[in-house]
């Protein structure tokens, strides 16, 4: 759980868990001004703090660092927020253990309606035009890629160069582009939000950035394709994949 400022919605996300089925919950406090830290020590959670606020992308940096180090096989991220169903941990991972894929992805707009559950008309209309740039750019035909709600295999994660990419949000997608370079199969599954005042959201102005970095990452990456300029952002570590392998289910 990357948090920030966590501390009215930690306790209730963590309760949902399928505790069951979840071995270690990690918690990455960057920075948060309120009583996040003290309620992650109460719930017996494994803490890493940072000491100030470095950037959701640093966040996950430090979280993604840390589960592979605990020796887990499947990384789940989870806003502990609470937008996103706990509950549903099980069908994220689904695909994962089935072996049909190595990042799975929750998505708010597969087989729903975000704006109904609360999601700001803008939003929804930049996710739908971002959306479909990366779908023509990466090849996939996905339903969104603007979800907190992700799971990864250990390979996939070990297989690219996490620490290259942004502290701030635009993480989220680098990380996408490079899963799509290494060949790595990307899959989804329906997963409901809540928007509420305390669930984060981020301002117009913020999204509007973000959607600017989105398609600044997208360029960069076709650039890349063309061998004129290769970056080492989209190289494979490992070369466990090919790109040729990327399938989406």
């Amino acid at each position: 759980m990357p948090a920030y400022n966590a501390a009215k919605t930690l306790h209730m996300t963590y309760a949902e868990l399928p505790h069951d089925v979840v071995d270690l919950v990690i918690v990455v406090d960057d920075g948060s001004k309120d009583e996040t830290i003290r309620i992650a020590r109460e719930l017996g959670l494994e803490l890493f703090v940072h000491n100030q606020n470095y950037g959701y992308g640093a966040n996950q940096k430090t979280c993604y660092r840390e589960a592979l180090r605990a020796g887990a096989d499947i990384i789940v991220m989870v806003h502990p927020d609470y937008q996103y169903d706990p509950t549903l941990l099980p069908q994220v991972i689904a695909p994962i253990q089935q072996g049909k894929a190595d990042v799975v992805l929750g998505s708010r707009l597969l087989n729903g309606d975000p704006m109904s559950g609360g999601m700001p008309w803008w939003k929804y209309i930049s996710n739908r035009f971002l959306t479909w740039a990366e779908n023509t750019v990466f090849g996939l035909s996905l339903a969104e890629y603007h979800t907190g709600y992700r799971a990864y295999t250990r390979t996939a994660l070990e297989s690219v160069n996490v620490e290259m990419n942004s502290d701030n949000f635009i993480f989220d997608q680098e990380i996408m582009a490079q899963f799509v370079e290494v060949g790595a199969r990307v899959d989804e599954v329906p997963v409901p939000t809540r928007y509420f005042p305390q669930a984060s959201s981020a301002s117009f102005v913020q999204s509007s950035i973000y959607g600017l970095s989105i398609l600044w990452l997208l360029f960069r990456l076709l650039v890349h394709r063309t061998g004129l300029l290769k970056q080492k952002q989209f190289l494979s570590l490992q070369r466990r994949y090919t790109r040729a392998a990327t399938a989406n289910l």
